[in-house]
C-alpha cells in the first residue's frame, strides 16, 4: 500500500520530512532536558523552531493530497483540451483544485520562513553566548556547555539541523510529490498542467497590478487564451526534458549554427526611406510614456526622470498639456509625449493612454511645417499590452481588414490580383484586434468605405478636402507592437489617404507573406541587427523549441553538470553583454565534454508539431554566442559527430530524433493542416553593425571621424527572419534608442562618403 506512495514522492520531500522529523525530536529532547531548571522564555525558541519543524511536516501531508488531487483531475480532463473544448464545470475544478493545492504550499512557505527567522536567532544568541563566555543570561545554552561531553555535541547538532533545514527549504521547491510519476510522457496532460500555472499566475501578477477584474473570470477569456498558448510551448516537459536543458540546448545550437546574412546580394536602403524613419522615429519612442523608457535609459534615477517628464514637478503647468483619453489628472502622459519630441501643445490633437484589451495606446500629432499628420502607437508597456502580444495565434483576416488595399487606386494591379487570388489571409489575432478598434477610434466605422473621403472619423475631420490639413501627408508609426499594429491600421487607411505611409520599427510578425509583399509600397518595417521581435512567431518559437531539444539529445556522453553549467554561462553571457564585461576563459566553467539528453517521444510530439509548427528552409538560423577567436571553446567534440537538426542529410533510420525532427513542417514540405507563417509587414530594411577594417592610412584616419560603431542599411528578405536568432544581445537590440542612434550612424556615414567622394574626384 506504501510503496506506490512513496515511489510518487519526491527526494526532496522524503529528505526534508526526515530533517524536520530529527529537528523536532531533538528539540524535544533538549526542551525537557532544560525546562526544570530554565524559565519558560529561555525554552520558547527552542519549542517554537520545533513546533514550526512539526507543522512543516503536517503541512507536507495535505499540500501532497492536494498535489495529487489536482494531477487527477488534469489526467481526467478530454484529451482535446488543446482545443478549447474543455467542459466549464471540470474546468472550475481544475482550478479549485489547483488552487488548494497552491494554497498549501503557501502556508508552507510561511512556515519556512518562521524556521529561517527562528534559526536565525538561536544562530545569533549562539555566536553571542560563544565570543562572550558567561556574560550571557541565557539558561538553556548554560547548561548544555556545562553538562557532559555530549550535551554540547547535542546542542550544536539541533543547531545545524535547524539551520540547514530552513535554508534547504528555501531552494528546494514546494513539491511533495513527483508530478512526472502521474503525468509520464502525457502530452495534452502536461499542456494542462501548465495552463494552469500560467492562468492562475497571470491572473495573480495582475491582480497585483490594479486589474481585479482578472481574479473572479471563470470563463475563457484572453488570459486563458494566452495561458493555453504558453502551456503548449512548454509541453517538452513531456518528453523528459527540463527547462535547464532547454537552455543548453539552445546554447548548443548557437555554438554550431550559422547565421544568415538577411542582407546577401541585396541593395542598400534609399536614402529617403531611412532619412524619414530617422526623423519620424522619436514619435514612436515618445509614444512610450510611462515609466518603461525611462527606466530603460536611467536604471538607477529612472523615478526622477520619469517623474520630470511628466511634469508632476510643475503641476501648476497642467493647464498647458491638452487633455487625453485616459491620462492623469496633472495631465502627465501628454507632457512625457510632448517634452520627448519637443513640440509645443497645440500639435498634440487627440490620444488615448489608459486601455482595456486589444486596444492600443496612441496620439496624434499635427506638424503643419512639415504638412504632415503623425499618428504614433505605442508598444509593449502595460500588462494589456502583454495580453495582446500573447494573442499571437493566427486568424483570417476579413474582406474589412485588406478593404483598404484590395479596393485602393494605388495599388498595382497585380498585387491586388495576387491578393484576391491567394485567400484566405492570416494575422496576428492580437495585433489585429487592437487595429481594428483603433480604426473605430480615429476614423470611424469600419462600414464608411463607400464614402472614401466623407468618413466622420476624427482624421477625417483633419485631413478631408477643405479642412484644416487638406492634403497633408499622413505618417502612422510605432515601435515594436505599436508597430505591428500601425501597420494593419495602415492597410485599412490606405484607400482613403493617397499619402499614407507606415513606419514600424521592430514590429512583431503580424501578417502571411503574400499581404507583407502586398504592402510594400506604403510599410516599411526597420530592423535592427538581431533583435528578437522582428521574429518572434508561434512557429518561430516551435521551431526553436524543437532544435534545442533534438540538438541537446544528439550526444549521451556529458553528465547533467555540464547541462547545468552551459545553461549558466548562456544566461550570464546576456549580463555581461549589457554591463560591458568580457566572458574570459571559457573552459574555467565548463568542461569539455559534451551536451547529454533524453530520447524524445516521437508519438508525443507527432501532433503538436503536424498542427502547430512550420519548419524553416534548410536549416536552423542561430547567431554565434562566441566568436570564432574562442577556439577554445566551451565545448570540444568532433564536429563531423554533430548533425543539425534541421540538416538534410540525416540518417531517419532507427532514430527517434531524425524521427520527431520529420514531424517539423519545412517550408518545402507544407500541408494544408499546417498553420500560416508571420511575416514582418511591408518592405523590409535591416540595419546591421559593421566591422570595420584594421588597414587605414594616416591621412584618412586624421581626417575622416569614425564613429565607435559603423552601420548599414539594407532591403532585407523577409525569408531570413522566420527563425529566432540565439545573441546575446537579442533582448538589448530591441530597445528603441539602439535602433535611432544607427540609423543616424547610417545617415552620417554616407554623408561622410559622399563628402570623401567628392573629395576624390577634386
Amino acid at each position: 500500500m506504501w510503496v506506490p506512495v512513496l515511489k510518487n514522492l519526491t527526494w526532496a520531500a522524503i529528505i526534508l520530512g526526515l530533517s524536520n522529523a530529527v529537528v523536532v525530536l531533538l528539540g524535544a529532547f533538549l526542551v525537557i532536558l532544560a525546562y526544570p531548571s530554565c524559565d519558560h522564555r529561555y525554552v520558547f525558541p527552542f519549542v517554537a523552531v520545533s513546533f514550526a519543524a512539526g507543522v512543516r511536516i503536517v503541512a507536507m501531508v495535505p499540500s501532497g493530497i492536494a498535489q495529487e488531487a489536482t494531477a487527477m483531475t488534469i489526467l481526467e480532463s478530454p484529451s482535446d483540451n488543446s482545443a478549447g473544448v474543455v467542459d466549464a464545470v471540470l474546468r472550475l475544478e481544475r482550478r479549485m483544485r489547483y488552487k488548494k493545492w497552491l494554497w498549501w504550499t503557501r502556508f508552507a512557505t510561511v512556515i519556512t520562513v518562521l524556521q529561517f527567522v527562528g534559526a536565525t536567532y538561536l544562530m545569533f544568541h549562539m555566536a553571542k553566548y560563544i565570543s562572550h563566555p558567561g556574560s550571557s543570561s541565557n539558561c538553556v545554552l548554560g547548561i548544555f556547555s556545562n553538562g557532559s561531553w555530549w550535551k554540547p555535541r547535542l546542542l550544536a547538532l539541533f543547531m545545524i539541523m535547524a539551520c540547514l533545514v530552513a535554508l534547504v527549504q528555501c531552494f528546494a521547491g514546494s513539491d511533495v510529490v513527483n508530478w512526472r510519476s502521474y503525468y509520464a510522457t502525457k502530452d495534452n496532460a502536461w499542456k494542462a498542467h501548465y495552463l494552469e500555472v500560467f492562468d492562475n499566475g497571470m491572473r495573480e501578477a495582475l491582480c497585483c497590478l490594479g486589474r481585479v477584474r482578472y481574479l473572479s473570470v471563470l470563463e475563457e477569456d484572453e488570459v486563458y487564451s494566452v495561458a493555453r498558448l504558453l502551456g503548449d510551448l512548454v509541453a517538452y516537459r513531456a518528453s523528459g526534458t527540463g527547462h535547464l536543458e532547454l537552455l543548453a540546448g539552445l546554447a548548443l545550437l548557437q555554438r554550431h549554427g550559422q547565421s544568415p546574412r538577411s542582407f546577401e546580394d541585396s541593395m542598400e536602403a534609399p536614402d529617403g526611406l531611412i532619412q524619414e524613419a530617422a526623423a519620424l522615429h522619436k514619435f514612436a519612442e515618445a509614444a512610450y510614456t510611462g515609466p518603461l523608457l525611462d527606466f530603460g535609459r536611467n536604471p538607477f534615477l529612472f523615478p526622477c526622470a520619469w517623474l520630470y517628464r511628466q511634469g508632476l514637478l510643475a503641476p501648476w503647468a497642467r493647464n498647458r498639456w491638452p487633455i487625453l483619453d485616459g491620462d492623469n489628472w496633472w495631465r502627465g502622459h501628454a507632457a512625457a509625449f510632448l517634452k520627448h519630441v519637443n513640440l509645443t501643445p497645440e500639435v498634440l490633437r487627440r490620444g488615448r493612454v489608459n486601455q482595456a484589451k486589444c486596444e492600443a495606446a496612441y496620439f496624434i500629432v499635427v506638424l503643419h511645417h512639415l504638412r504632415s499628420v503623425v499618428v504614433a502607437v505605442r508598444g509593449t508597456e502595460t500588462p494589456e499590452d502583454l495580453i495582446t502580444d500573447g494573442l499571437c495565434k493566427e486568424c483570417i483576416l476579413s474582406a474589412e481588414d485588406l478593404h483598404g488595399l484590395m479596393n485602393s487606386s494605388h495599388v498595382h494591379p497585380d498585387v491586388k490580383l495576387s491578393v484576391e487570388s491567394s485567400f484566405p489571409h492570416y494575422g496576428h489575432s492580437g495585433i489585429l484586434g487592437a487595429a481594428q478598434d483603433l480604426f473605430r477610434q480615429i476614423d470611424g466605422n469600419p462600414g464608411d468605405y463607400d464614402a472614401e473621403c466623407k468618413s466622420s472619423g476624427f482624421l477625417s475631420s483633419l485631413l478631408g478636402a477643405g479642412c484644416e490639413c487638406d492634403g497633408y501627408d499622413v505618417r502612422i508609426v510605432g515601435h515594436s507592437l505599436g508597430g505591428a499594429i500601425a501597420a494593419l491600421l495602415g492597410i485599412k487607411l490606405y484607400r482613403r489617404y493617397r499619402n499614407l505611409h507606415v513606419f514600424a520599427y521592430g514590429p512583431l510578425p503580424c501578417v502571411d507573406a503574400v499581404v507583407a509583399d502586398a504592402c510594400s509600397e506604403f510599410v516599411t518595417s526597420i530592423v535592427y541587427d538581431n533583435e528578437f521581435s522582428a521574429r518572434l512567431s508561434f512557429g518561430s518559437i516551435l521551431r526553436l523549441r524543437a532544435a534545442a531539444i533534438t540538438a541537446l539529445s544528439q550526444d549521451t556522453k556529458t553528465d547533467k553538470a555540464t547541462i547545468f553549467r552551459l545553461a549558466r554561462r548562456f544566461l550570464n553571457l546576456s549580463v555581461c553583454q549589457r554591463s560591458g564585461t568580457e566572458v574570459n576563459n571559457p573552459a574555467s566553467d565548463v568542461y569539455h565534454g559534451a551536451i547529454t539528453g533524453e530520447d524524445l517521444n516521437h508519438q508525443v510530439y507527432e501532433s503538436e508539431y503536424l498542427n502547430d509548427s512550420q519548419g524553416s528552409e534548410g536549416q536552423c538560423r542561430v547567431f554565434p554566442l562566441w566568436n570564432e577567436a574562442d577556439k577554445d571553446g566551451v565545448i570540444t567534440m568532433d564536429h563531423s559527430e554533430f548533425t543539425h537538426p534541421f540538416s538534410s542529410n540525416v540518417d531517419t533510420f532507427d532514430n527517434p530524433i531524425s524521427q520527431f525532427m520529420e514531424t517539423v513542417p519545412r517550408s518545402e514540405s507544407r500541408s494544408a493542416r499546417d498553420p500560416p507563417e508571420m511575416y514582418p509587414p511591408g518592405l523590409v530594411i535591416h540595419i546591421v553593425p559593421q566591422q570595420r577594417s584594421l588597414p587605414m592610412s594616416m591621412w584618412k584616419a586624421c581626417t575622416v571621424h569614425l564613429s565607435p560603431q559603423n552601420y548599414k542599411a539594407y532591403i532585407a528578405n523577409r525569408e531570413s527572419f522566420k527563425d529566432i536568432i540565439v545573441s546575446p544581445s537579442m533582448f538589448l537590440d530591441h530597445l528603441p534608442w539602439r535602433c535611432r542612434y544607427a540609423m543616424k550612424n547610417v545617415l552620417e556615414a554616407r554623408s561622410a562618403q559622399g563628402i570623401r567622394n567628392e573629395s576624390y574626384s577634386v
